[in-house]
């Protein structure tokens, strides 16, 4: 008897919750040993263009799987391979999406904890979500992802 995989990516957890869990510990850390990146108002400005862009990217992103009527959680079955709108440039364009939020909100809760715990998470998206994303979408989706992955960037 074979154990049949289920049909999807197998992540370690959703990514907005490992978005979330990295913003609390961030700010648990702040709250523990408090920093400041201290530049007046850049970060503040800088972080509310980088929140901007990342909801941009994210709606984006989201209309386009929406459309292509397949699922946005990566732990629900990928019905369609989507290679239009921003995903000519980008494969991994609502992970995009969530790092930029999440990098905006340090820079305005002005949080160097936050934006430090950037590195590790990137990590942890990188090997438990994304690199699992791809496994799953060359299985199910063969020649025509390798061909993808081959044209269009995983992040920028």
């Amino acid at each position: 008897m074979t154990e049949e995989r289920p049909d999807h990516a197998e992540v370690i957890g959703p990514p907005p919750l490992l978005y979330t869990a990295a913003l609390v510990i961030g700010a648990g850390l702040e709250w523990f040993w408090p920093t400041a990146i201290g530049l007046g108002s850049l970060p503040l400005v800088l972080g509310a263009i980088l929140i901007l862009a990342g909801l941009a990217i994210a709606l984006l992103g989201a209309l386009a799987l929406r459309r292509a009527g397949t699922a946005i959680p990566p732990n629900r079955p990928t019905t369609e391979l989507v290679t239009e709108g921003l995903y000519r440039y980008s494969r991994n364009q609502l992970y995009l999406a969530l790092t930029l939020i999440y990098a905006g909100v340090g820079l305005i809760a002005d949080d160097l904890w936050i934006l430090i715990l950037l590195v590790p998470l990137l990590l942890l998206i990188h090997w438990g979500v994304v690199v699992r994303e791809e496994r799953y979408l060359e299985a199910k989706f063969g020649e025509a992802y390798r061909r993808y992955k081959e044209r269009v960037r995983r992040w920028l």
